[in-house]
């Protein structure tokens, strides 16, 4: 009886969670709040990229291409005449 009651609060707690939970995230003021906090966060990005540095490019010429003068041969592998030695 005791372990029925048990499980029946638990149950009845989950489900006051998930109905608060739902209440409180499709409200009005919520949405009002998270559409507001969004459109600050624009505005703030906007504000701080026009303050942010310009760098010089730097990277020209980084890259030096060798050139190998060992040409070395590469081993030819023929995969169908290993299967014809069985």
């Amino acid at each position: 009886m005791l372990k029925e009651i048990k499980y029946l609060i638990f149950i009845i707690i989950i489900i006051l969670f998930l109905f608060f939970t739902g209440k409180y995230y499709f409200s009005d003021e919520n949405i009002k709040k998270s559409y507001r906090a969004y459109k600050n966060i624009d505005e703030k990005i906007k504000v701080y990229s026009k303050d942010l540095p310009i760098l010089e490019n730097d990277t020209q010429d980084i890259i030096e291409y060798v050139k190998q003068t060992n040409k070395k041969k590469k081993k030819k592998f023929n995969f169908w005449k290993l299967l014809e030695n069985d």
